[in-house]
């Protein structure tokens, strides 16, 4: 199998992992962030303000950066802990099903934690331009 397959299944999970976080989940939460500030849920004890923030932070900020494979395994952490406080904290009495997305989505962070965004992304054409003045 060419090399080329595995970078082109990074972007594939990264462009459909980010994309539908950010579409489905972070911009609902973005866009009517003042109606719900007061009413989200707070499971870290900091507020309801605060624990929006961190929400948005980790599927808005963090879903644009994975799409674009910047700073991807930096963005991939706040990702897959706003997935993992979904899943485990939030919804811990809820049934697995009701469950089952936010640890798809944390399962896809973790793995772009461990094998970086491949060579189709803005990580990899920093890499390369750094490379070359470094010579």
């Amino acid at each position: 199998m060419p090399e080329w397959t595995k970078d082109a299944g990074l972007l594939l999970l990264r462009m459909s992992l980010g994309s539908m976080m950010l579409v489905a989940h972070g911009w609902p939460k973005l866009s009517g962030f003042a109606e719900r500030m007061d009413r989200f849920p707070d499971p870290l004890g900091v507020g309801s303000p605060a624990s929006l923030t961190l929400a948005v932070l980790g599927e808005v900020v963090a879903s644009a950066l994975i799409v674009l494979g910047l700073g991807t395994r930096a963005a991939a952490v706040p990702f897959m802990i706003t997935m993992v406080v979904a899943a485990l904290v939030v919804h811990a009495g809820d049934p697995f099903a009701d469950r089952e997305l936010a640890l798809v989505y944390a399962a896809g962070a973790a793995t772009l934690l461990l094998t970086g965004p491949g060579r189709f992304s803005l990580d990899e054409l920093v890499v390369r331009r750094r490379k070359r003045r470094s010579k």
